[in-house]
């Protein structure tokens, strides 16, 4: 039985390792007690650019998930800071009290559809998803009693000259709690677990812990798959994150973070032919959920900068602001002073 398993799970590396895929990845830090770090890093890879602007939206604004129909709408609770990629699409955001979502793609998602005029199942763009949880909960644990309690369709455009947002996604909260949302043949999947520290894209988690398992065996110390492909940035992704301190200072935890998303990353202007999938990475993410700073490195600028959300008016009726990163692309250091009074992103619904 055992040398079955085996057999199969080699199996399930090499198809794996021989799909195209979209590359993004996702890391958790976890500080252990005596510094409580919880940190989210997180990279975007495609082949042609997104343009991606970060917008501060405070609480008390009226949302909905669909411009007509069958909708979701809510009153945001929460202030947040969100990447927008074509101003129009939420890809990832944290909210003030420290819940961190992003969504990666995910190919061979397919989601749950709300079919025939008289379906009253509420619709939910992407273009939205990631605000929505973000505006209405503070912890993954609110999050997951609500996705119990309620269900609701997808509605994606295409983008990149018909590409399809096939996605799944991932919150974690300032306890170090992760959520993984993940779509199969229509039907939601839901894992829950502090362990869940990594995220890249397919296969669907229970097989990428299968590959992981599989790499295990053999030790990272020994070896590790050195790809830019789903699986294996996942297997390294979990061996570093596991293998570096968890009661490091400050500086020295956003610095092991952020070097393990440089070995995740895609290098800039590599491609393989025939994959145009397999792709630069564009930007890199850190969402430090305890305390309340979103870092932010464009792949061609010379420095990562910072929005501080502690030192940010987010209550009802403050207005939203907005950083245009094509005209602030070299700043560095804490960019509060740079966000400009704006309107709200327009939705690509």
């Amino acid at each position: 039985m055992k040398l079955i398993k085996s057999a199969l799970v080699a199996l399930s590396i090499i198809v794996a390792s021989n799909m195209p895929s979209n590359a993004c990845s996702r890391v958790v830090f976890l500080g252990d007690s005596t510094t409580n770090y919880v940190m989210v890093g997180r990279t975007l890879d495609w082949r042609t650019p997104i343009p991606t602007n970060l917008y501060v939206y405070p609480s008390g604004i009226k949302k909905q998930s669909m411009p007509s129909g069958p909708m979701l709408t809510w009153t945001s609770k929460y202030g947040t800071v969100l990447a927008v990629g074509y101003d129009g699409g939420v890809t990832e955001g944290m909210n003030d009290q420290g819940l961190v979502m992003n969504g990666l793609f995910c190919k061979g998602t397919i989601y749950k559809e709300a079919i025939g005029p008289d379906n009253k199942t509420p619709v939910m763009s992407l273009a939205v998803l990631v605000s929505f949880f973000l505006d209405n909960f503070a912890t993954v644990e609110e999050a997951d009693q609500w996705l119990k309690q309620n269900e609701f369709a997808i509605f994606g455009k295409t983008f990149d000259g018909g590409t399809v947002s096939t996605l799944h996604w991932a919150l974690t909260d300032k306890s170090g709690m992760t959520l993984v949302m993940e779509y199969q043949n229509g039907q939601m999947d839901i894992y829950k677990s502090r362990d869940m520290k990594v995220l890249t894209n397919d296969p669907p988690m229970p097989q990428m812990k299968e590959i992981n398992n599989y790499w295990k065996q053999i030790g990272g110390v020994n070896m590790l798959p050195g790809t830019v492909r789903s699986s294996d940035r996942f297997v390294r992704a979990s061996f570093f994150i596991n293998h570096v301190p968890t009661n490091a200072d400050y500086t020295s935890a956003l610095a092991s973070l952020s070097s393990i998303m440089g070995t995740v990353s895609v290098p800039y202007g590599y491609e393989i032919e025939g994959e145009p999938n397999v792709s630069s990475t564009q930007w890199r993410s850190i969402s430090d959920a305890t305390g309340n700073k979103y870092y932010f490195k464009l792949a061609y600028a010379t420095a990562d900068f910072w929005i501080d959300l502690n030192k940010l008016m987010l209550s009802p009726g403050k207005p939203i602001l907005k950083l245009d990163t094509s005209k602030y692309s070299e700043l560095s250091g804490c960019v509060n002073s740079h966000l400009k009074e704006s309107k709200g992103f327009t939705p690509m619904w």
